[in-house]
């Protein structure tokens, strides 16, 4: 009997752990919309779980959690209790950081840039703007890496199929015809239910002229040294026109 005791309070506590992790990793809307104005990319923290599973997932587990409790406390079933650290056990299997992935599929912090002035592209290597922009870009990166400067590119497919390659083509693409050596990640997608975490967040921060949504390739996001993002910049914008402003936050 005081086995069954314990492992009642045992899901006791676990199940008001689950309410606080559950109401801590899903803030709600007015409290998240008040957070953003203030966020940097550095303090911004994706979980696997968020990303790949909807937010029902973590309701499902809190009732997971009741049905296990009434079980524990009407029955006295205590085997149930093994049953529920093994369900922890794979939730918890979930809920790691989630890390950039590069062209190479190595696992990249955004953290890995704090204190940097970096400039955020989606970039295409069948547009009408490639030629150009890359080799602005590689003119910045060579003149400013040295000072702190970071260019992150993420290629895209979404507009016109102008990057329809695999990682393998595009970096044999990107650095064999344009030379360029800043860091080029793993194909996303920037608009859509399926957009990647940071650029929901990018477009939170910095919204567009018509909407938020990215309009076509090479659309800039500039962010300064603290993570804030500071400045939006159309996909028409020279890479050159925008140095004045990467050497004021620089200088900063």
């Amino acid at each position: 009997m005081n086995l069954l005791t314990f492992w009642n309070c045992i899901s006791i506590l676990f199940l008001v752990f689950a309410f606080f992790f559950y109401s801590h990793t899903y803030p709600s809307t007015s409290s998240l919309m008040a957070e953003q104005s203030s966020k940097s990319i550095y303090d911004f923290t994706v979980k696997r779980v968020c990303s790949v599973l909807p937010k029902f997932l973590g309701q499902a587990w809190l009732i997971f959690e009741l049905l296990i409790l009434l079980l524990l406390l009407i029955r006295q079933w205590y085997l149930t209790a093994w049953m529920k650290f093994f369900f922890l056990i794979i939730y918890f299997c979930f809920w790691c950081e989630l890390y950039l992935q590069d062209i190479r599929g190595n696992e990249v912090s955004l953290n890995d840039y704090s204190g940097k002035v970096i400039l955020i592209v989606n970039v295409a290597s069948q547009c009408g703007l490639t030629q150009t922009n890359y080799k602005e870009l590689n003119a910045l990166y060579d003149k400013y890496k040295n000072q702190g400067f970071e260019i992150l590119a993420f290629p895209c497919n979404q507009f016109a199929g102008q990057e329809p390659g695999n990682n393998e083509e595009i970096q044999e693409v990107v650095c064999t015809r344009f030379k360029a050596e800043f860091p080029i990640f793993d194909k996303v997608e920037v608009n859509g239910k399926n957009a990647a975490p940071l650029y929901k967040f990018l477009k939170e921060q910095k919204g567009g002229i018509f909407g938020d949504g990215i309009k076509w390739n090479f659309t800039k996001f500039l962010v300064n040294k603290e993570g804030k993002v500071v400045e939006r910049y159309a996909p028409t914008t020279s890479p050159l026109k925008i140095e004045k402003d990467i050497e004021k936050l620089l200088q900063s």
